[in-house]
């Protein structure tokens, strides 16, 4: 079996330099708040191209700790409409609810798959105030489109990064374009921890210590709050692994890349359909989606050939029953990709016959 994705296997490459990191957090005594937070924080926004990188326990918490601090800074009040594409994973949205502000959902581009500049413009009113841009299985959005947007009608831009670390537009990278940034260090991530952990990035320095504050018990200076804030630290231990994997990031999206040049080159089979081809910069393919009508006889065809796929996402956020006040919205291009859309393999661990044999499967069914 081809497995969707591996992560014994991509973890067992970085040894055994992997559990040296490990056991030299271990042996220093220092588990929270270090020198290890310190290179990785420093190194990341270095490798982004920020001022600023601020370690936190997951992505979720990066997102939320984002509206917290902007409502706490004055640039956001509660109730206030941000806009968010209505495919993005259900994080997105929580976030936002999280901080008391009000999500409206914007549609998808069916080529792209990430949100709908021409959507996206028509949803703005008085009461809207930021957009999220989702760079949803790793594509970087139409930014240029997106900022100006934004400029025109005084809106703040929060990247959601999770799925998209190293992408970029015109040699700029995704996590400087708004505001401020979220990133996922999750597991299967593209940059991957040994457990949850993300971060925001931001060039904004007044930002920055809002942010550190709201992460680590809303305290300014030890045992003094001055915001009501959380705890969502980013441990030693994963701080030292992402920042020793971080060495090998684009190495690794090259070979995302190249596989995702063969998929694009070799599937033919006329009932699929893939997104819109991008520059290679756009992306780095954390997810390769690819749409078809019987997607699940798809799926099953696959797994019985071999190989492995996942499904991105099966329910869209507007029908989910955690939000039942939306379950009667109709957004067509939304639940047209939820209802098609299929992932299938693509990862650094994937060599080329098994490339080649997902190639020859897909191409083979329903023919």
């Amino acid at each position: 079996m081809i497995k969707y994705l591996d992560l014994k296997e991509i973890n067992e490459r970085y040894e055994p330099y992997l559990s040296k990191v490990i056991l030299d957090v271990i042996s220093s005594g220092r588990y929270l708040l270090g020198d290890e937070l310190n290179k990785f924080e420093s190194a990341f926004a270095s490798y982004c191209g920020v001022t600023n990188c601020i370690g936190t326990a997951n992505g979720l918490d990066a997102l939320s700790i984002i509206f917290k601090a902007l409502i706490a800074n004055g640039d956001l009040k509660e109730r206030d409409e941000i806009i968010v594409p209505a495919n993005t994973f259900i994080a997105t949205i929580l976030s936002i609810i999280n901080a008391n502000l009000t999500p409206v959902l914007c549609e998808p581009d069916i080529n792209t798959l990430n949100i709908d500049c021409n959507h996206l413009q028509s949803l703005i009113t008085e009461k809207t105030k930021a957009i999220v841009a989702v760079h949803l299985y790793g594509n970087i959005c139409n930014m240029d489109k997106i900022c100006h947007i934004a400029q025109t009608n005084n809106l703040i831009i929060i990247e959601d990064c999770a799925q998209a670390h190293g992408a970029s537009l015109n040699g700029r990278k995704c996590g400087t374009f708004g505001k401020a940034s979220a990133f996922s260090f999750y597991p299967g991530k593209n940059l991957g921890a040994l457990s949850d952990a993300g971060c925001i990035t931001t060039d904004d320095s007044n930002l920055t210590s809002i942010f550190r504050a709201v992460l680590n018990y809303g305290m300014s200076e030890k045992y003094i709050c001055s915001i009501k804030g959380c705890n969502s630290r980013l441990d030693e231990i994963q701080s030292a692994v992402l920042n020793y994997k971080l060495k090998f990031l684009d190495q690794e999206t090259e070979k995302r890349r190249n596989i995702a040049e063969k998929y694009y080159s070799y599937i033919d089979n006329p009932s699929i359909s893939m997104p819109q081809r991008m520059e290679r910069e756009n992306s780095v393919f954390h997810i390769f989606p690819i749409l078809c009508t019987k997607r699940d006889q798809l799926k099953k065809y696959l797994f019985d050939n071999g190989i492995d796929t996942l499904i991105h996402y099966p329910v869209p956020p507007h029908k989910q029953k955690a939000f039942k006040e939306w379950n009667d919205i109709s957004l067509p291009v939304t639940e047209k990709i939820h209802e098609t859309i299929l992932s299938i393999p693509l990862n650094p661990v994937l060599t080329e016959s098994m490339t080649d044999k997902i190639i020859k499967v897909i191409n083979s069914f329903d023919k």
